[in-house]
């Protein structure tokens, strides 16, 4: 015989059972609304860039126009000094007098001197950046690194163009600019760009590329030109340096705009030495020096493309030789 059992009240476990069953079906409605909330967000920033880079294209695409299409202006010849003519050796019993005595070779002065531009005393404005700056009254050169970038170049302040194209519209890409404080009233020896390192490769993402040895072979030139003269560059030095003065692969970037000889050509041997490869091209403090600056993912480096003004008489072919030379060492 079975015994007899209370009845038990099942009613307070099925009542936890179902808070329980509400709480959880609550969270994950929760962490559902959080997700759908990201991804709604992701979208819209991904579009936000998508439209950024169409209209980026665009506006540079329009700029190209206008500055390949614009006339160019007809080289002026550059005149050199009148060379002295070499005094004449005396003649045996020949007195020489103080005025014939051959003049000491000056040493290199301490500090370099500012210098006019060799083609462009008078600062004229060439056609084609006259035709830019009716786009834009802020651009004042233009970079060409072959297939990689073919950008327009701006000079405002150091913030504007972080958050602004060529044309002045808001653009998380930004766009390439001069350091405000390098002034090129007179010819500066050192220009320094920066750009912002973007994963898509534009402005300055692409200089990655600069760090695979066969790619710099490659191509080793950059062209940049400004409204008052054209520049053709080699590069020397591929890295990234520090911002941190305690750190081994610092450089003081700022010292390449110094004066003094000293200071420029220590913080050009210290590029040279940050490079990640040896580049065949030598350097002086007197030499115009290019640089193209952007951030890494550390926040205390910066990514540099590192170029020297392809000097007066100097062979670009030849150059080309060297360095392709130094690839199959």
């Amino acid at each position: 015989m079975q015994q007899w059992q209370p009845r038990q009240n099942n009613k307070p476990h099925r009542y936890k059972e179902r808070r329980r069953n509400g709480r959880f079906r609550w969270d994950r409605l929760i962490a559902v609304l959080l997700g759908v909330a990201l991804l709604v967000f992701g979208s819209i920033r991904l579009i936000g860039y998508v439209r950024d880079w169409i209209t980026l294209r665009k506006t540079n695409g329009k700029l190209q126009s206008v500055y390949y299409d614009a006339p160019t202006d007809t080289p002026v010849p550059f005149t050199a000094e009148p060379s002295v003519p070499p005094t004449p050796a005396p003649t045996a019993g020949e007195t020489v007098t103080p005025t014939q005595l051959p003049e000491p070779s000056p040493s290199p002065v301490p500090n370099l001197e500012a210098a006019a531009y060799p083609h462009n005393a008078g600062l004229a404005v060439s056609s084609r950046f006259k035709a830019l700056q009716k786009e834009s009254k802020y651009i004042m050169g233009w970079l060409n690194m072959g297939k990689l970038l073919d950008e327009p170049v701006m000079q405002r302040d150091d913030v504007f163009y972080l958050t602004h194209d060529a044309s002045g519209r808001e653009n998380v890409n930004g766009a390439i600019f001069l350091e405000a404080s390098i002034s090129i009233k007179t010819r500066p020896y050192t220009y320094i760009l920066y750009g912002h390192n973007m994963k898509t490769g534009a402005m300055f993402g692409s200089l990655r590329n600069y760090e695979n040895r066969n790619f710099y072979h490659l191509d080793p030139f950059i062209t940049f030109d400004t409204m008052y003269e054209t520049g053709r560059y080699v590069i020397f030095a591929v890295g990234t340096v520090s911002t941190e003065d305690y750190d081994r692969h610092y450089v003081d970037l700022y010292d390449l705009k110094s004066k003094n000889r000293e200071r420029r050509q220590a913080a050009i041997d210290a590029l040279v030495s940050a490079s990640v490869f040896t580049c065949p091209v030598d350097v002086r403090a007197d030499d115009q020096v290019l640089l193209l600056v952007t951030c890494t993912d550390r926040d205390q480096d910066r990514r540099v493309v590192a170029a020297r003004r392809i000097r007066d008489g100097e062979d670009e072919a030849a150059l080309r030789t060297l360095v392709e030379r130094a690839r199959k060492k």
